[in-house]
């Protein structure tokens, strides 16, 4: 399971760069919540997440299908913005 780590409103999740993978979970204008991240496999292939939109109705939703992302890919943080 990756660590969650909430941000506060107005706060951005770090820059990653190009060599970190990343995952972040944003609040939407329309409540909803939309997941992106990139990573890299161990092959070097590039790997990138975006949400389903099934997944997007609520935060709990959001951050299981996120968790499940980065459990397959070793991302070890999940960035969560609650706030649009």
């Amino acid at each position: 399971m990756a660590e969650i780590i909430y941000l506060s409103p107005g706060e951005h999740m770090p820059d990653r760069g190009d060599d970190e993978p990343w995952l972040i979970v944003e609040a939407t204008e329309d409540g909803r919540f939309f997941g992106t991240g990139a990573t890299w496999k161990p092959s070097g292939e590039w790997v990138g997440y975006c949400s389903l939109p099934e997944n997007d109705g609520a935060l709990a939703d959001a951050l299981a299908a996120a968790d499940q992302w980065a459990a397959k890919y070793s991302v070890p943080v999940i960035w969560v913005q609650t706030t649009p």
